[in-house]
């Protein structure tokens, strides 16, 4: 549970705070349901090599992860942090749109990537307004971000049904919908006015001060970086890998949502998970399941084992997520929030970019077995979440103990 930070005046939370935020959580995560899993597929369709597939998906998470903290930093100092998602949704429409003009390689990998660069702080400044108002006013996060998952979970299973029928050139104008929908939320997204600081919340310890330079959160971003990096094979290849199987686009569609689907019930119980274990736990057990899911996912186990690999998305993301989050809460003040969300999207992004450069030219020599060299990127990432856990300040109990941060 992401704890409150109490104002000293009387001040609520605005009108239907939670409901506009879980709807400015659907729209990103509307475009993601349908790029992430069938863009590949898009590619695919217009007889992109696996190399060429891997740069194209690549190049846009360079971009973004270096436009997303500046323009997060931006956001932390203007009176509505809402007003950079109207450009960002608005510029990334006009890319979606530019892609039905584009079907060589240079020019979609240029107009994808300018699309990175200009949908890069969406969700990110969302995310820093959401956790104002969990600050400020005590509302519970998973209860508004579990409605983005949901989102997701739609787009990609009724995106697998349109591809099913027409095919992969169906990818274009369900993403120009879903960019259409990030314009319309960003008018009515919540405006909470600037960041600001407030008294520590009581039952965390108080920030450090040093915020984002504080040692052991710059060694967690970079290891659960390097750990969900280790979904990259995943992300960019598996579409690919069940069609050659045979698997229907519906079929994929529903694989990708069982992900998601475990996501949402980790945000619904989010916080009977967050009474029973700590930030790290989370964390740590969601990077070593990671381990385990890439070990067994080369196994032709079919449908249902599929499926039950990809509910082990719930731990390998989610758990990961809460936990960060958490930390970000206990170690940042306010005032550096979007900053926060920023470095914690570079971090993971751009880890992810070199990962999935990486990724076209595993797959293209080793297929599948490319997911075992996951496997040892997702150890790697665990072994520095448990070194930022042993270098973390620890406060001193009677007896000499010590008790490890929230």
């Amino acid at each position: 549970m992401i704890p409150v930070q109490h104002s000293p005046t009387s001040e609520g939370a605005p009108p239907r705070f939670r409901l506009l935020s879980a709807l400015s959580y659907c729209a990103p995560l509307l475009v993601n349901g349908i790029v992430l899993p069938f863009f590949p597929i898009w590619l695919a369709t217009h007889s992109f090599s696996d190399h060429e597939i891997g740069i194209i998906l690549a190049l846009p998470m360079v971009v973004r992860v270096l436009v997303a903290p500046i323009v997060a930093m931006i956001a932390d100092r203007l009176k509505e942090r809402a007003d950079v998602l109207l450009w960002s949704g608005g510029l990334s429409l006009l890319t979606a749109i530019a892609l039905y003009w584009t079907t060589s390689f240079w020019p979609v990998t240029i107009v994808y990537t300018l699309q990175g660069a200009t949908f890069a702080p969406y969700l990110p400044v969302v995310e820093s307004i959401v956790i104002s108002g969990v600050r400020r006013w005590g509302l519970d996060y998973g209860s508004m971000r579990v409605w983005g998952s949901i989102a997701f979970i739609v787009s990609t299973l009724g995106g697998g049904q349109l591809i099913s029928r027409w095919g992969g050139e169906m990818v274009l104008p369900v993403m120009v919908l879903g960019f259409t929908m990030t314009v319309v939320m960003a008018i009515f997204c919540p405006r909470i006015g600037p960041t600001r600081r407030r008294r520590q919340p009581i039952n965390i310890p108080a920030a450090t001060g040093s915020g984002l330079r504080e040692p052991h959160l710059l060694l967690l971003l970079i290891g659960v970086a390097i750990q969900q990096s280790s979904h990259a094979v995943l992300n960019a290849f598996s579409s690919i890998y069940w069609h050659q199987l045979g698997f229907s686009g519906a079929e994929v569609g529903l694989l990708w949502s069982a992900g998601v689907a475990s996501e949402v019930t980790v945000f619904f119980l989010s916080k009977r998970l967050n009474r029973r274990f700590n930030a790290w736990t989370l964390i740590r057990f969601g990077c070593a399941v990671s381990v385990c899911r890439w070990i067994l996912f080369p196994m032709n186990t079919g449908l249902a084992g599929f499926f039950l690999l990809q509910c082990f998305h719930g731990f390998t993301y989610a758990f990961v997520h809460t936990g960060v989050q958490r930390r970000i809460v206990a170690t940042v003040q306010e005032t550096q929030e979007a900053s926060a969300q920023g470095a914690y999207f570079f971090y993971v992004g751009m880890a992810m970019a070199l990962m999935t450069i990486a990724a076209g030219y595993l797959y293209a020599l080793l297929g599948v077995v490319s997911f075992y060299v996951m496997a040892l990127v997702a150890l790697c990432g665990l072994g520095l979440v448990i070194s930022a856990y042993y270098l973390q300040p620890q406060r001193l109990l009677s007896g000499g103990k010590t008790r490890e941060a929230t």
